[in-house]
């Protein structure tokens, strides 16, 4: 089986001769199937709305020419050994400048490393497990190419804690999936409770599978224990089933949780019982801006939807290219370890629909995933599920952003 998955991957390494040798390659990973497709799918196509925007007006300045970007895509369908197959192909090719993607922590962990072994620049997003980057700080890695564009589950969690405080809650259960992501979040959910003071009692902690419809046994638990809000932490659809149940059962309590929450497949899945669900995110479908009403309708035309899927994953996707686009301008070159070490040290700002960023890497310090994260507390918000779609769930944050934007 492993033979003619590999045997099926490479066959894509021999067609990519055929192109010429002056375009910039980057590979664009992720579920474009399965459970987490919302995510992967939206982060992809936001990820091409940048790119062709780029190659319409003639590609990225590399020194004395104009190169297009030359896409390759490839589906780990979110399953962890095709992640890691799909690393291994990519990391063999001797004229890739990069890759963008990664949707699920699990498929960081088993994939990555190839990237690294070949020092190949990696943008993960928008998977968010701390994991994913503290796995080389741990490690000790001195030079690090895996990059990130995403609230990690540090903030996320730190700000699931802080809104469940800031509504008197004093009980509350935490549910999550048996994955790595969802693992990783209730213990991050666990750490910010204890930095947060304790005001917080955990009076139940329970999971689910992936595939899991009825979430009935962990609900009654926590509703027996006194839990008055429900901590949440998985991939998508099967939250789905938690907020149909705490409907079935009565429990009108809020339900928190990671940014996953404002996938399609849930807010479709949970329908009216999704409404008040709170997550945190890095944009809302929301056309407070000029750039973000530009990205959002170039969004809705070139794929015929009313909805992205998931916006959050669309931006990140579309300002992750951009980024890098600028770190291989700096460094007029589309080798992969000069494209590294530009990105650590940008030296213009780049427009994006989530923010304007200027120089979001720095050197890597493996004392400190910061110097690789991209993204900071106060670019996060709260959005809140409504009748079928994310909005702001604290109206002072989008006058924030607006404001911010004229900047």
């Amino acid at each position: 089986m492993k033979k003619t998955m590999l045997a099926a991957l490479t066959m894509g390494v021999f067609s990519l001769h055929a192109y010429a040798a002056d375009t910039v390659k980057i590979a664009l990973t992720g579920p474009f199937t399965g459970g987490s497709a919302p995510m992967g799918v939206s982060m992809r196509d936001g990820a091409k709305l940048a790119i062709d925007e780029i190659n319409r007006a003639g590609g990225i300045q590399v020194g004395g020419q104009k190169m297009k970007i030359e896409v390759i895509e490839r589906d780990d369908e979110a399953k962890n050994e095709r992640g890691a197959l799909i690393a291994q192909e990519l990391a063999s090719m001797n004229d890739l400048a990069g890759v963008i993607g990664t949707v699920n922590t699990g498929v960081v962990l088993a994939g990555d490393k190839y990237f690294q072994e070949k020092g190949i620049t990696k943008i993960i997003t928008p998977a968010a497990g701390s994991a994913s980057m503290t796995q080389w700080s741990k490690a000790g890695v001195k030079d690090l190419s895996i990059f990130r564009f995403s609230a990690d589950d540090g903030i996320q969690a730190s700000m699931v804690v802080e809104e469940a405080i800031n509504r008197k809650l004093k009980k509350v259960a935490i549910i999550h999936d048996s994955t790595n992501y969802g693992v990783s979040g209730r213990d991050d959910l666990l750490n910010q409770i204890k930095l947060q003071g304790n005001k917080l009692q955990v009076v139940a902690t329970e999971k689910f599978n992936i595939g899991d419809k009825d979430m009935t046994a962990q609900l009654l638990k926590s509703k027996v224990a006194g839990a008055q809000g429900i901590l949440i932490w998985g991939i998508g659809p099967e939250m789905a089933a938690v907020s149909n149940g705490m409907a079935k059962l009565g429990m009108k309590m809020p339900l928190i949780g990671g940014w996953t929450l404002s996938m399609s497949n849930y807010i479709d899945n949970a329908g009216k019982n999704g409404n008040g669900t709170l997550m945190p995110q890095t944009f809302i479908e929301d056309p407070i801006t000029p750039k973000a009403r530009s990205f959002i309708d170039s969004y809705h035309k070139a794929y015929g939807v009313t909805r992205i899927p998931s916006p959050m994953s669309a931006a990140q996707g579309y300002d992750a290219v951009y980024v890098f686009a600028a770190a291989v301008k700096q460094a007029k070159s589309t080798d992969t370890h000069k494209i590294k070490e530009a990105l650590e040290d940008l030296k213009e700002p780049v427009k994006g629909v989530i923010a304007t960023w200027k120089h979001p890497y720095a050197k890597w310090d493996p004392a400190n995933e910061q110097t690789h994260e991209a993204f900071r507390r106060a670019q996060v918000v709260m959005g809140m599920v409504q009748d079928g779609r994310v909005v702001f769930a604290n109206q002072a944050d989008r006058l924030r952003l607006m404001k911010n934007a004229g900047k």
